[in-house]
């Protein structure tokens, strides 16, 4: 199993690594796609450079304090960046020569044996500042000078960056193995619901939300299917997001989504559906991974005969993006339901696999056209020359087209839906890549 390599910007406050973030997430370079109804959180942007995709985070700034309880959450914050990336960036003022706080993090990041590049920001002309020479003191080799506002020197940075990407991000992993990530909100019973899956309490469990910070692995096996179980830190909104080290459980939760197979989208059913809820539901979306809605804590819940019907309405209200993921209502405190939720997993990831023959695609496309016709603007008429399934996990296509500007987003949707009919696709997003015929 392959993943992105992840790219972490550390450093002080004030140094300019939200502009540095933002003009990279920005840029022509990045590959993060507008999907309605989803909100995006700038925390992480998906990114190209030189055929080579990656995942950047924007840790947030570090504050060294001559207090132990700050100093402390600091090292731990910066920790879990260190261990979590491939590569780090240490973004500095290149106005001014290194500070003592620059010394501590730097300490770290030498430590931690990982590579890293140097980048002093905020310089505005190739020529060297005077202090450029003192932040070889730092022993994190050559800086590499950039002005995140006036986009000088990104090339060249990324030149770099990507030159350190391992050989390979293949992941030691049992590719029998169904991978499930427990995402949700803090407290939604995401280690509760670990623990009744397996039957023992393997997961520490507890009412305090955000007790979870890492992501914790559980291999185990039922019937003759393997599974491991990811346990993610809850996800808070983003006003709850004091500590930095919040944003870093954050990160854990997104490389647990780049790993997974299956995703559980925890909701509470005592606080009902939630913003956060479906922050967290987007992430899982975009990174094309199977899903499937568990609403736990549904035993808490006066009920009525409407009840079930009335929130499962709400869910596909509210989650109009993620019509195909399956609704599941359990309990993790009394096990209602919970035994079945492995068995679906399990039937979602192989729809997540699923792939059609090149002439069964074209037929029900041709079929689904001489049903609806295609579309048209200023005389010309969207033409559709062939179909074919460039990949799986999440399943693929590519429309070979006359003109990609025909191809309006409701008929794209409209041979999603077709195809829907016609194979099971339950549970799996599907992405369409639209190409001109002989274009790249």
């Amino acid at each position: 199993m392959f993943r992105k390599p992840i790219v972490a910007v550390v450093g002080r406050p004030n140094v300019g690594k939200s502009t540095f973030f933002n003009r990279i997430a920005g840029a022509r370079i990045s590959i993060v796609e507008d999907t309605p109804g989803v909100t995006r959180d700038r925390i992480y942007a998906d990114c190209e450079w030189l055929r080579h995709k990656f995942i950047m985070i924007d840790t947030g700034g570090i504050e060294p304090s001559s207090t132990d309880v700050i100093l402390s959450q600091m090292r731990d914050q910066a920790q879990i960046a260190i261990d979590t990336a491939d590569v780090i960036l240490f973004v500095c003022d290149g106005k001014n020569s290194y500070t003592t706080a620059d010394e501590e993090i730097a300490q770290m990041l030498r430590v931690s044996k990982k590579p890293v590049i140097l980048v002093l920001n905020k310089i505005d002309q190739y020529k060297k500042p005077d202090h450029f020479y003192d932040y070889y003191t730092l022993g994190l080799g050559e800086p590499v000078m950039i002005s995140s506002v006036n986009a000088m020197g990104l090339g060249d940075l990324l030149d770099e960056v990507v030159k350190l990407f391992p050989d390979s991000t293949l992941l030691e992993e049992d590719d029998e193995a169904i991978k499930i990530a427990m995402i949700g909100k803090p407290n939604v019973g995401k280690s509760s619901m670990i623990n009744k899956l397996i039957g023992e309490k393997r997961v520490i469990v507890s009412e305090i939300a955000g007790t979870t910070r890492d992501a914790i692995d559980t291999p185990f096996t039922y019937g003759d299917q393997k599974y491991v179980l990811i346990d993610t830190a809850g996800i808070r909104r983003k006003s709850k997001v004091n500590e930095s080290i919040e944003r870093y459980s954050v990160l854990r939760t997104l490389t647990a989504i780049e790993r997974a197979d299956v995703c559980f989208i925890m909701i509470d059913a005592s606080e009902g559906i939630t913003d956060q809820d479906k922050k967290v539901a987007g992430y899982a979306h975009e990174a094309g991974r199977a899903s499937i809605f568990v609403v736990n804590k549904w035993d808490l819940l006066e009920k009525d005969n409407h009840t079930f019907n009335e929130f499962k309405k709400r869910i596909r209200e509210e989650f109009p993006f993620m019509a195909y993921a399956p609704i599941m209502f359990v309990s993790a405190l009394t096990g209602q339901r919970v035994n079945q939720l492995l068995d679906q997993a399990k039937y979602v990831s192989n729809n997540h696999a699923l792939r059609i023959s090149t002439g069964v695609l074209n037929d029900i496309i041709n079929e689904a056209i001489a049903l609806n016709q295609v579309p048209s603007d200023k005389g010309k008429r969207l033409k559709i020359y062939y179909a074919t399934q460039a990949s799986v996990k999440p399943p693929t296509f590519v429309l070979f087209v006359n003109e990609t500007e025909l191809a309006h987003f409701s008929y794209v949707r409209y041979i999603e839906n077709q195809i829907r009919k016609n194979f099971n696709y339950e549970g799996t997003p599907i992405v369409f890549k639209v190409k001109a015929r002989g274009g790249e």
